[in-house]
């Protein structure tokens, strides 16, 4: 069966939610928002590009900062509202130079920082 985006459930923007999450380790990433559009481009290049709804633009992730996804595998749940990149990270993936962008914990009632940025 061909794969089409049009045939995800997107929200009422045309989004979907994309999870990102390390190949390799497991871990996951980060979140972001794909279109129909933004999923064809990252099949056809293996980098994966993502939706930016505060610039309303194509994000390549890594592009500026080099800090590049590389498609390993591309998996779509069994809602079809949601997917799943992994991905070759170089670099941090969270824009606050972090590996990852879930680093903060909620343990005992307290916001707990689990790690933090990475020296340049």
């Amino acid at each position: 069966m061909t794969f089409e985006p049009e045939t995800l459930r997107l929200d009422a923007r045309g989004l979907i939610p994309a999870i990102a999450q390390d190949a390799t380790s497991g871990e996951v990433l980060m979140m972001a928002w794909m279109s129909p559009e933004s999923i064809r481009r990252t099949l056809e290049t293996g980098r994966v590009t993502y939706w930016s709804r505060s610039r309303a633009d194509f994000w390549v992730k890594g592009e500026s900062s080099g800090h590049v996804q590389e498609l390993v595998d591309f998996r779509v749940d069994c809602d079809r509202d949601c997917l799943l990149v992994l991905v070759n990270q170089t670099g941090p993936a969270c824009h606050t130079n972090r590996p990852s962008c879930f680093y903060t914990a909620v343990r005992d009632g307290q916001e707990v920082i689990l790690t933090e940025p990475l020296d340049d």
